[in-house]
């Protein structure tokens, strides 16, 4: 299992210590980020600066045209035990503050915080250690893909404060779990292992250790287009509550810029070589699509 408790050798350092959100660029596979919720001592807990960082940083890597893939993991094993209402508590206007919607993107930093790296036109996912309660599986469920421990603990536990999720986390469990499932969790917030969240659909898949399952996923989604995965998740996203008309539209429009991009060629160029998956990530250029 990888250990979260110092700094992977494969990846170089670009986080000072004390930020609450660490980012790490791998050296062995280009493109792949690590993205770690950093908060010792507090099972990782969520407070308003992290908030603000997990918007900074996913603003930043999705100007970035040479990231390829991001994976979205806790410190020392624990994904995030949610916001800390002490810690947000002690500042009302702040709160205030950052309750306040961004008209230009439709959402408030609580929201932007998970949201932002659903905008992300790569992959995002997310590995899951630990506690992953509130807040934490707000961030999980923005991920395009979530591998747990089968001994971790979800929970949807704004209920116990007498909340609702209100971190984009109402349409994103509506886009993975059916509706009786989603009242249930969001009424209740009881606490699920990580093989319940799978059954019930908060998760995509158990392994034993979801961080070494994140980089074999993305390592070999970076032997894709760039361009053709982030039309794949662009065109999935916002046509997943649409009628067939819509989606048509988008297909065309979306394959008919495909058609016209360096990275197709390159793609068709390989398969029609039978070049191996593994020597094809290195020939692709940098993503066209923003």
């Amino acid at each position: 299992m990888t250990d979260q408790t110092s700094p992977d050798p494969t990846v170089s350092e670009h986080a000072a210590t004390d930020q609450l959100v660490t980012v790490r660029h791998s050296e062995t596979t280009p493109g792949l980020v690590h993205v770690q919720l950093h908060r010792p001592g507090k099972l990782n807990s969520l407070t308003l600066d992290t908030l603000n960082q997990l918007v900074a940083t996913a603003h930043k890597l999705r100007r970035d045209r040479s990231v390829r893939a991001v994976i979205l993991s806790g410190f020392e094993h624990n994904f995030s035990a949610g916001l800390d209402f002490a810690s947000a508590l002690k500042n009302p206007g702040r709160i205030a503050a950052t309750f306040l919607p961004r008209p230009w993107r439709g959402t408030n930093t609580f929201q932007e915080a998970p949201w932002a790296w659903r905008r992300l036109p790569v992959p995002v996912i997310a590995a899951v250690e630990g506690y992953c309660f509130g807040g934490g599986v707000q961030i999980a469920l923005a991920a395009d893909y979530r591998f747990t421990t089968p001994d971790a603990q979800w929970s949807v536990l704004e209920a116990k404060w007498g909340l609702i999720p209100d971190m984009s986390g109402i349409m994103t469990m509506k886009q993975v779990l059916p509706i009786d499932v989603m009242k249930r969790l969001t009424m209740s917030g009881e606490i699920l292992s990580g093989e319940k969240a799978v059954e019930y659909g908060l998760a995509s898949e158990v392994v034993d250790d979801p961080l070494a399952a994140a980089e074999e996923l993305a390592r070999q989604i970076i032997t894709r287009s760039p361009d053709s995965v982030a039309y794949a998740k662009r065109v999935i996203d916002e046509t997943w509550e649409s009628g067939p008309r819509m989606t048509f539209l988008k297909e065309r429009l979306r394959q008919a810029r495909l058609l016209a991009a360096k990275n197709t060629r390159i793609a068709q160029k390989a398969a029609a070589k039978k070049i191996p998956a593994e020597k094809i990530a290195a020939k692709f250029r940098r993503r066209e699509v923003r």
